[in-house]
């Protein structure tokens, strides 16, 4: 077993679920490339099976990604063009206010985006909140996701290798 493939395999998936949390890196991509480094170079069964089962979590954990958290979101009202000013503004406000701008930008523009287009201060409240509770739960799916594939590698290493 080489230290140097699971050394590298930790970092990838340490920086994948700071990715997820910290949704400035693409998390879940960084913990199956953390398999896929690890399967590289250990060269075993074990470290194949386990890529092509953590690939298939991986794609069915995208897949509910976009199908959970986008079919709530249509069925509250709440359009992609306010995803994508909430996203807009969430940049601009990172430069401006460096630590917390992007948290407080996020909500702000989607708000925006609600008010504007609903005409009312409930209405787009309530159109954010759903669009929160959304990204939320992409969170939470992709967060499961990684774990289970990060469960699957420990449990190869302890019981295979």
């Amino acid at each position: 077993m080489s230290t140097v493939a699971i050394v590298l395999a930790l970092v990838l998936m340490g920086a994948g679920l700071v990715g997820i949390v910290l949704p400035v890196l693409p998390g879940l991509l960084l913990v199956w490339a953390g398999v896929l480094v690890w399967a590289v170079l250990e060269q075993s069964v074990a470290a194949w099976t386990v890529l092509a089962v953590g690939t298939v979590l991986v794609l069915l954990g995208v897949a509910l990604e976009y199908l959970v958290p986008g079919r709530r979101m249509r069925r509250a009202g709440v359009r992609t063009s306010s995803l994508v000013l909430g996203v807009l503004v969430a940049v601009v406000a990172a430069f401006v206010l460096p630590i917390a701008g992007a948290l407080v930008g996020f909500p702000a523009g989607i708000y925006l985006a609600e008010r504007v287009r609903r005409g009312s201060h409930r209405e787009g409240w309530a159109a954010t909140v759903h669009a929160l509770r959304a990204v939320g739960l992409n969170i939470l799916i992709e967060l499961m996701t990684a774990l289970v594939v990060i469960g699957l590698w420990v449990g190869a290493l302890l019981w295979w290798v």
